[in-house]
């Protein structure tokens, strides 16, 4: 048994515990209930001090004892703001507690959907799945590769006996060219410039010349 049932005398088997909800309800009354206390008080102290005021020079016994009341109003004010700081304390305490409390609650609730979502899935199933995707997949652009791909409707030729051929289309196409030039009678035209005269001899290659001559004539 807690220390708090223990001084209420709770915590009995038929006893139930209080919600978080309820507690913070508690707890904020509470607090509503020692403002009010605390705004009484004010003004009693206020009273007590104009009394003090009024009879201070008239009657000092009146005045003594309004200090005194005064004095008591004080402390049980002083009291009072001690007591709402722990309550205070506690209750945003106990609304943190209860915010987790929601946290949790729904987080488990999400895990537990979670896994009901995934109760139905096996991790094989996914992968044979995606490699029956993978498969398909390349299936596909195996039959789109072919398809591009132009056709002869069952006709295959040889590529060179094609060359050969074009080679020899080519060149009877250059044979007839050449026999298709055309026949003239006409010669090329002479040349209307003059050929240029015969460089004259030096007075050196005469005498050579002349010498030769003589040689040959003996």
């Amino acid at each position: 048994m807690s220390l708090i049932a223990k001084i209420f005398g709770g915590g009995g088997k038929g006893s139930k515990e209080p919600s978080p909800q309820q507690a913070i309800q508690k707890l904020r009354d509470t607090e509503e209930m020692l403002a009010k206390k605390q705004e009484f008080l004010e003004k009693k102290i206020e009273q007590e001090v104009q009394t003090a005021k009024k009879h201070g020079l008239k009657n000092k016994r009146v005045a003594l004892q309004a200090l005194k009341r005064k004095k008591r109003y004080e402390t049980q004010l002083a009291q009072i703001d001690g007591t709402l700081s722990t309550i205070e304390f506690q209750r945003e305490a106990l609304e943190n507690a209860n915010t987790n409390t929601e946290v949790l609650k729904n987080m488990g609730y999400a895990a537990k959907a979670l896994q009901a979502a995934h109760k139905s899935i096996d991790v094989d199933n996914v992968h044979d799945l995606m490699d029956d995707i993978t498969e398909q997949q390349e299936l596909a652009n195996e039959i789109s590769e072919a398809i591009s791909k132009p056709v002869g409707f069952g006709e295959q030729y040889d590529e060179d006996e094609l060359m050969a051929e074009l080679e020899d289309l080519e060149q009877e196409e250059l044979d007839r060219n050449l026999l298709e030039v055309p026949e003239t009678d006409t010669l090329p035209s002479v040349p209307s410039t003059s050929l240029p005269a015969r460089p004259v001899m030096k007075e050196e290659d005469d005498d050579d010349v002349a010498e030769l001559e003589a040689w040959a004539a003996n």
